[in-house]
């Protein structure tokens, strides 16, 4: 039994990765309610989830295994893993995790859906700090492939490994990194959402403009090359004197980090060299490029005509600034 504690889109949405998965949920609702809030809430998810489900799959045959519950669930003594998918205020998972304790067996993994708090202070609120983990959820839940997973020097790595060999079972891409604010998705996507913010403040270049930059370059070229790929693809000599380049216009905040001015004057320049943050078998570097490659052309194949056509973004005719 995979049980969710905490009833918002997040937690509907990782409920959903499970049903679909063929594995029975408990979907628990920890909120005060009254009883008649209780049923009007579960027919409300139970509809949307149904829904969402026919969306995907035309049935919702997997609607069967889940069991939505609140607080008192006897499902808990059930749960294989838990995740914690309440609000991002302390006292309201301080709660949760002190009465999750004595509701799910000693052998349960504890993961915290958490974006806001470290995995170190989440450990703080549970009596058994070695089986407890952030698991960090994209939405939309359901569809998007990446669950980041952050361990603390407490956490026992048999709960790791159970936790991803469970996301890779439901067709998820479990990622491991540890207990640093901001995981590695938001990090990155907070420097760039910021950076084209500042663009379309210095009159760089309109919003539209920006994000169609994004959708047909960026956004393609980092789906198939991650950024450190990426780096050694095209060289790491050009990251670093780009940098060097910017940080004269734009400030310290391009500045290269020093593993990047290392690789540098080290020889790893990437392909190049036969190392970088990678290491290449020259042998293997034309096949891996051409794979690469044909990542590339079916990725354009299918987003160029829709990029051509453009998909406008809602605007209101009065709000002027938004043109």
């Amino acid at each position: 039994m995979i049980a969710i504690v905490g009833a918002g889109r997040m937690g509907e949405g990782i409920a959903l990765a499970f049903l679909a998965a063929g594995h029975p949920v408990l979907l628990a609702d920890v909120k005060d309610r009254t009883e008649e809030e209780r049923q009007l809430r579960r027919d409300e998810v139970r509809k949307r989830l149904a829904d969402r489900l026919r969306a995907m799959f035309g049935h919702a045959d997997a609607l069967e295994s889940l069991t939505l519950g609140d607080r008192s669930a006897k499902e808990l003594a059930d749960a294989t893993v838990v995740f914690e998918a309440v609000p991002e205020v302390m006292d309201v998972k301080r709660e949760v995790f002190g009465w999750l304790g004595s509701q799910v067996p000693e052998s349960a993994v504890l993961a915290s859906t958490t974006s806001t708090f470290l995995v170190t202070q989440i450990a703080e609120l549970a009596e058994r700090p070695e089986r407890v983990v952030n698991a960090h959820w994209l939405n939309p839940a359901e569809l998007m492939p990446l669950v980041e997973v952050s361990r603390s020097d407490a956490t026992d790595p048999a709960a790791v490994d159970r936790l991803v060999e469970l996301l890779r079972e439901i067709g998820k891409v479990p990622v491991v990194c540890g207990p640093a604010a901001g995981y590695i998705v938001p990090r990155l996507q907070a420097l760039l959402m910021n950076e084209a913010a500042r663009m379309v403040e210095e009159g760089v270049a309109g919003a539209a403009e920006i994000d169609l930059a994004v959708r047909a370059g960026l956004g393609p070229r980092f789906s198939v090359l991650g950024p450190l790929e990426f780096i050694d693809w095209g060289g790491g000599d050009i990251l670093y004197y780009a940098s060097r380049y910017l940080t004269g216009e734009l400030g310290e905040r391009f500045q290269a980090p020093a593993i990047v001015e290392d690789n540098m004057t080290g020889q790893r320049r990437g392909l190049q060299d036969g190392a970088g943050f990678y290491r290449f078998d020259q042998a293997g570097v034309p096949d891996y490029r051409a794979a690469r490659m044909r990542e590339f052309e079916e990725i354009f194949r299918l987003r160029e005509p829709h990029l051509r056509d453009g998909t406008p973004v809602p605007v209101r005719p009065e709000d002027e600034s938004a043109e």
